[in-house]
């Protein structure tokens, strides 16, 4: 069971473009920032640093480094979803897109996206957070 608990506070900058999205966005960049962090606690994958790259938020393993970047965004050409990306050199979206066919959708090796009407698919968000969050661990002891 996951311990819910409140995400620490937002840096300004992130805050900043949230406020900028679309009501129904924010709502579902909300919710996929709660379960990055909550999934950070319960991987015990060490601190994680909030930013911005590219112009979008960014949440980074940056003490631990036992996993990869997952940026979120919603994006005006694409009004009705919004998106996790992953770095697109690694296995990640491949390997998500394997385990969790038919509750989003995939663009290429880098980005996962989900409508923004409807509920979270929470067990399919936290698993694949989860890979990216651990994506260096698990790399290392897979080899």
């Amino acid at each position: 069971m996951v311990k819910r608990f409140a995400p620490p506070d937002m840096p300004a900058e992130v805050q900043a473009v949230f406020a900028s999205d679309p009501p129904l966005a924010q709502a579902k960049l909300h919710a996929l920032r709660r379960v990055v962090f909550e999934e950070a606690a319960r991987l015990d994958v060490g601190a994680l640093e909030e930013t911005l790259k590219w112009g979008e938020p960014a949440y980074l393993t940056t003490t631990s480094k036992a996993g990869s970047t997952i940026r979120m965004a919603w994006k005006e050409k694409h009004p009705n979803s919004c998106s996790l990306f992953f770095n697109c050199q690694s296995d990640l979206v491949l390997r998500m897109s394997e385990a969790f066919p038919s509750e989003f959708q995939y663009t290429g090796n880098r980005a996962v996206t989900m409508p923004l009407h409807g509920d979270l698919p929470d067990f399919a968000a936290r698993a694949i957070v989860s890979m990216a969050l651990t994506y260096h661990r698990d790399r290392a002891a897979r080899h």
